[in-house]
Protein backbone atom coordinates (compact mmCIF):
# COMPACT_ATOMS: atom_id res chain seq x y z
CA UNK A 1 0.00 0.00 0.00
CA UNK A 2 1.38 3.24 -1.10
CA UNK A 3 -0.61 6.56 0.85
CA UNK A 4 -1.33 9.02 -1.77
CA UNK A 5 -2.56 12.38 -0.17
CA UNK A 6 -4.63 13.46 3.16
CA UNK A 7 -8.32 13.71 2.41
CA UNK A 8 -9.56 15.28 5.68
CA UNK A 9 -8.70 16.04 9.68
CA UNK A 10 -11.29 15.68 12.39
CA UNK A 11 -11.06 18.02 15.05
CA UNK A 12 -13.25 17.22 18.11
CA UNK A 13 -14.55 20.59 19.29
CA UNK A 14 -16.83 21.56 22.40
CA UNK A 15 -18.74 23.89 20.10
CA UNK A 16 -19.20 23.54 17.03
CA UNK A 17 -20.80 26.72 15.75
CA UNK A 18 -18.03 28.57 17.52
CA UNK A 19 -15.93 26.41 15.80
CA UNK A 20 -17.60 27.74 12.51
CA UNK A 21 -17.36 31.38 13.70
CA UNK A 22 -13.61 31.44 14.87
CA UNK A 23 -12.60 29.40 11.64
CA UNK A 24 -14.58 31.52 9.21
CA UNK A 25 -13.70 34.68 10.46
CA UNK A 26 -9.51 34.05 10.81
CA UNK A 27 -8.94 31.56 8.34
CA UNK A 28 -11.79 32.72 5.45
CA UNK A 29 -12.85 28.80 5.45
CA UNK A 30 -15.86 27.96 4.89
CA UNK A 31 -18.71 25.95 6.99
CA UNK A 32 -20.73 23.41 5.23
CA UNK A 33 -23.63 21.14 6.93
CA UNK A 34 -23.33 17.92 5.18
CA UNK A 35 -25.50 16.58 6.94
CA UNK A 36 -27.65 17.38 9.67
CA UNK A 37 -25.78 18.13 12.77
CA UNK A 38 -22.31 17.15 11.01
CA UNK A 39 -20.21 20.30 10.20
CA UNK A 40 -17.32 20.65 8.36
CA UNK A 41 -15.03 23.57 7.21
CA UNK A 42 -13.57 24.03 3.57
CA UNK A 43 -10.76 25.69 1.91
CA UNK A 44 -9.30 24.90 -1.45
CA UNK A 45 -9.34 21.37 -1.90
CA UNK A 46 -9.12 20.16 1.95
CA UNK A 47 -11.60 19.48 4.58
CA UNK A 48 -11.37 19.65 8.20
CA UNK A 49 -14.40 17.51 9.97
CA UNK A 50 -15.60 18.92 13.30
CA UNK A 51 -16.58 16.41 15.47
CA UNK A 52 -19.24 17.89 18.61
CA UNK A 53 -17.32 16.18 21.72
CA UNK A 54 -21.06 15.82 23.42
CA UNK A 55 -22.00 13.81 20.54
CA UNK A 56 -19.19 11.64 19.38
CA UNK A 57 -19.25 8.10 17.85
CA UNK A 58 -18.42 5.33 19.42
CA UNK A 59 -15.15 4.88 17.94
CA UNK A 60 -14.04 8.57 18.92
CA UNK A 61 -15.71 8.32 22.74
CA UNK A 62 -12.01 9.01 23.54
CA UNK A 63 -10.57 12.18 21.21
CA UNK A 64 -10.64 14.92 23.17
CA UNK A 65 -11.09 18.89 22.56
CA UNK A 66 -7.81 20.61 21.77
CA UNK A 67 -5.79 17.74 21.15
CA UNK A 68 -5.00 18.51 17.36
CA UNK A 69 -2.03 20.07 15.97
CA UNK A 70 -2.33 21.03 11.83
CA UNK A 71 -0.16 23.47 9.74
CA UNK A 72 -1.98 25.30 6.60
CA UNK A 73 0.38 26.75 4.12
CA UNK A 74 -0.51 30.27 2.76
CA UNK A 75 1.19 32.34 0.05
CA UNK A 76 0.76 35.54 2.27
CA UNK A 77 3.94 36.79 3.54
CA UNK A 78 4.16 35.92 7.40
CA UNK A 79 4.73 39.36 8.16
CA UNK A 80 1.25 40.40 6.62
CA UNK A 81 -0.28 36.97 8.29
CA UNK A 82 1.32 38.53 11.62
CA UNK A 83 -0.03 41.45 11.37
CA UNK A 84 -3.43 40.53 10.36
CA UNK A 85 -3.81 37.84 13.31
CA UNK A 86 -2.99 40.64 15.72
CA UNK A 87 -5.72 42.89 14.15
CA UNK A 88 -8.22 39.62 14.76
CA UNK A 89 -7.22 39.55 18.41
CA UNK A 90 -5.22 36.54 17.97
CA UNK A 91 -2.37 35.38 19.94
CA UNK A 92 0.76 34.17 18.11
CA UNK A 93 2.02 31.43 21.14
CA UNK A 94 5.33 30.89 18.48
CA UNK A 95 7.16 32.04 16.17
CA UNK A 96 7.90 33.47 13.88
CA UNK A 97 10.45 30.38 13.38
CA UNK A 98 11.75 28.13 10.45
CA UNK A 99 10.46 23.73 10.70
CA UNK A 100 10.70 21.08 8.53
CA UNK A 101 7.42 20.77 6.19
CA UNK A 102 5.98 18.30 4.11
CA UNK A 103 7.94 19.58 0.95
CA UNK A 104 10.80 21.15 2.68
CA UNK A 105 11.78 24.17 5.12
CA UNK A 106 9.02 26.53 6.42
CA UNK A 107 8.50 29.75 8.19
CA UNK A 108 5.72 29.11 10.67
CA UNK A 109 3.49 31.18 13.56
CA UNK A 110 1.18 29.37 15.86
CA UNK A 111 -1.84 30.57 17.46
CA UNK A 112 -5.04 28.02 19.11
CA UNK A 113 -8.34 28.04 18.31
CA UNK A 114 -11.25 28.23 20.84
CA UNK A 115 -10.64 24.51 21.89
CA UNK A 116 -7.15 24.59 22.08
CA UNK A 117 -6.18 23.05 18.91
CA UNK A 118 -2.70 24.26 17.67
CA UNK A 119 -3.11 25.84 14.31
CA UNK A 120 0.31 26.31 12.42
CA UNK A 121 0.19 28.70 9.51
CA UNK A 122 3.11 28.77 7.21
CA UNK A 123 5.20 29.54 3.98
CA UNK A 124 7.23 27.60 1.96
CA UNK A 125 10.79 28.85 1.83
Amino acid sequence: MKVRALDHIVLCVNDVAVTCRFYERVLSMEAREERPGKWSLHFGTNKISLQDAGASPNIARETMPGSGNFCLLTDTPLDSVILYFKRQGIEIVEGPGERDGAMGKILSVYFKDPDGNLVEVSNQL
